[in-house]
Parts: structure tokens; C-alpha cells; sequence
């Protein structure tokens, strides 16, 4: 049997289609001004790249912030509950899951099975996402995608206020005016959404193992203050991404 799992985010739709339990395809786009259009997108190269139509597709399961305008998917399901059932298919022995995206963060306790015991958001504000990470490489003039590595060649801890974009942004400006390395101020930046997070995920307790996922977990400095502050290394699956929309997948095969 074949299902599909969309996942929209604020910033990119991800799409995994399984058939019997194992991954055909994904396909990851960015949400430009149509979300509708940008999810079909999404799901047509999905198609494309298993070989597939829309046809051989028995259930369609839809999850995250956009997933009430998704036409073509038969029912949706909670980004908490799409998480804690993709990081369990993808380690087994998950226990605590971290989520990190554009726009919010998760911390989730589950069972053995993937089922969600309990779970803690970020507060409505984009503080120690993925977007407080591409504003701050605006204000560094480096490029996004170099601010994890970037963080991890500073040896030294200055500490700054991530509890508003605008006034980190400000804050950030005013250490690279006087002076301060942009390795060291990167440092700042990572430590200072890991340190959000970890409080994040305590108010559910933090039990072992610990799977770190969304777009974040592609960034190699917050995942390793992530290690720092936990004491032990999150488990990181290799497309970080998708974990959501594959859990929406699996949860579409126990509809049919």
C-alpha cells in the first residue's frame, strides 16, 4: 500500500511517500506566495521522483501549520503527534524529541511506540528558530548556512538576549560595532537558542534518547550545544526535515 505524508511549514513543504512501511521518495520546496500551489509542487515532484501518479496514493495524510489548506489529503493530523511518530520509525529508541523549525519549536515525550505522553511549545515568537538564525547571518553578513560552522570555530562565551528578534538584531549590531569576532557573536547566537530550547524541553523532563529534528538540526552548532547542554549527543536522522511528514505518512497507513 502506498500513503503520502505532507508536512507544511512556514518556510517549505516536505512530502514522503511510503509504500509498505518503506521510503519511495520526499521532496522538500519552499513556500512561496500561493501555499496551495507551492504543496502541489511539492507532492507533484514527490510523484515524479517514485514513479508514480496521485492514483497509486491511498491515503494522504497532512500535517503542520498550513495543513488545513490541503485539498487532496484525506485527514491531518498535529505536528506534535506527526514528530513523535516519524522520530520513533526512524530510532526506535526515542524517547524525547526536539523540534526546531522556521517558526516554532517542540519538545515532545513519547513511548516506545511513538505515542505522545507530553509536549511544550516556544512562546509565539520567532526567538530561537530558524528564522532568529537567518536574521542574525543578515546582520553578520554571512550566509545562513555557514552559521553553524561559523559558531563552532569561537572559544569564547559572550552571552546575548534572544528574548525578541528586534532586540537581539540590535544587540548583535552593537558587539560587531565594537569589535567582537563574528565567530564569537555566532557562538553567542547558537548558544543562546540551545539554552532556550533545552528550558523548553525540561518543563517535559529530557529522558533518553534524545532525537533532534526540523530544518535546525541541519545547523552542526546548535546541534552541538544541544550535546553540550544535555550531556549527550541528540541522534540526528539524515534528512532532519522530513521527520514530520513521515510521521504523517506512517499515520496515513493505519487509516486504510
Amino acid at each position: 500500500m502506498i500513503t503520502a505524508g505532507v508536512d507544511i511549514g512556514a518556510e517549505t513543504v516536505k512530502v514522503v511517500i511510503l509504500k509498505d512501511g518503506q521510503v519511495l521518495s520526499y521532496s522538500v520546496v519552499l513556500v512561496g506566495i500561493d501555499m496551495k500551489q507551492s504543496t502541489e509542487q511539492a507532492l507533484g515532484e514527490a510523484l515524479h521522483k517514485a514513479g508514480i501518479t496521485i492514483d497509486d496514493v491511498k491515503h494522504v495524510t497532512a500535517t503542520g501549520t498550513g495543513r488545513k489548506h490541503t485539498p487532496f489529503a484525506h485527514d491531518q493530523v498535529s505536528e506534535v503527534i506527526a514528530d513523535a511518530k516519524g522520530a520513533a520509525w526512524l530510532f526506535p529508541t526515542v524517547r524525547t524529541v526536539i523540534d526546531v523549525g522556521a517558526e516554532e519549536s517542540r519538545g515532545i515525550k513519547c513511548d516506545v511506540e511513538g505515542k505522545v505522553l507530553d509536549f511544550a511549545r516556544n512562546e509565539k515568537c520567532a526567538a530561537g528558530t530558524g528564522t532568529f538564525v537567518e536574521a542574525m547571518a543578515k546582520a553578520l553578513e554571512v550566509k545562513v548556512e555557514e552559521m553553524g560552522e561559523l559558531s563552532l570555530l569561537s572559544r569564547k562565551e559572550i552571552p546575548i538576549n534572544v528574548t525578541c528578534v528586534i532586540f537581539a538584531e540590535s544587540e548583535v549590531v552593537s558587539l560587531i560595532h565594537s569589535g567582537v569576532n563574528k565567530v564569537d557573536i555566532a557562538q553567542a547566537i547558537h548558544n543562546a537558542i540551545a539554552t532556550r530550547t533545552i528550558s523548553m524541553v525540561r518543563r517535559i523532563g529530557i529522558e533518553k534518547d534524545v532525537v533532534f529534528i526540523g530544518g535546525v538540526a541541519k545547523n552542526v552548532g546548535i546541534a552541538a550545544l544541544l550535546g553540550k547542554h544535555l550531556g549527550i549527543e541528540p541522534l540526528i536522522p539524515e534528512n532532519p526535515q522530513i521527520a514530520g511528514a513521515l510521521g504523517a505518512a506512517l499515520i496515513a497507513r493505519e487509516k486504510e
